[in-house]
C-alpha cells in the first residue's frame, strides 16, 4: 500500500503541463482569433467614418464648385460687362467709323502680288456693335 500511495502522491510537473498544454493552446488560439476579429471590426468602423467624412467633403466641394461656376457665369454676362464698362470705367461705344480693323494676312514676298491686292478679301473692316465680324 505504501508503494501504491507513493506513486499516486508523486505528480511530476512535466506530466501536469502535458495534460494542460492542449487546453492552454486552444485557449490562446481562441484569444488570438478574438483579438484579430475585434481589431478588424474596429478598422472597418474607422474606415467607414473616414469614408463618411470624405463624402461630406466631396459634397461640400461640389456645392462650392457649382456656386463658383454660377458666379463666373454671372460675372462674364455681356450685359453686366457693358454696365461695368460704362458706369465704373467711364467707357462708351465708339462711333461706327472710329474703329478700324486691319486684316492679319501676311503680304506675299513677290512684288507683283504685293502691288495688286486681292479684291475678294477686304483689308479694312469696320467693327459693329453686334460683333458679327468675329
Amino acid at each position: 500500500m505504501s508503494k501504491a500511495s507513493s506513486q499516486r502522491g508523486s505528480v511530476s510537473v512535466t506530466g501536469v503541463l502535458m495534460h494542460l498544454l492542449p487546453a492552454v493552446l486552444l485557449f490562446a488560439l481562441f484569444a488570438a482569433v478574438g483579438i484579430l476579429h475585434v481589431t478588424s471590426r474596429v478598422m472597418v468602423v474607422d474606415m467607414g467614418y473616414r469614408l463618411s467624412r470624405a463624402e461630406a467633403e466631396s459634397r461640400s466641394l461640389t456645392r462650392e464648385n457649382d456656386r463658383l461656376k454660377l458666379e463666373l457665369a454671372t460675372l462674364k454676362a455681356p450685359g453686366r460687362l457693358e454696365r461695368v464698362a460704362r458706369e465704373q470705367l467711364g467707357m462708351a461705344m465708339p462711333a461706327g467709323s472710329a474703329v478700324v480693323s486691319l486684316s492679319a494676312e501676311k503680304p506675299a514676298r513677290s512684288s507683283a502680288s504685293a502691288a495688286a491686292p486681292s479684291q475678294d478679301k477686304p483689308g479694312v473692316r469696320v467693327a459693329g456693335r453686334g460683333g458679327a465680324g468675329r
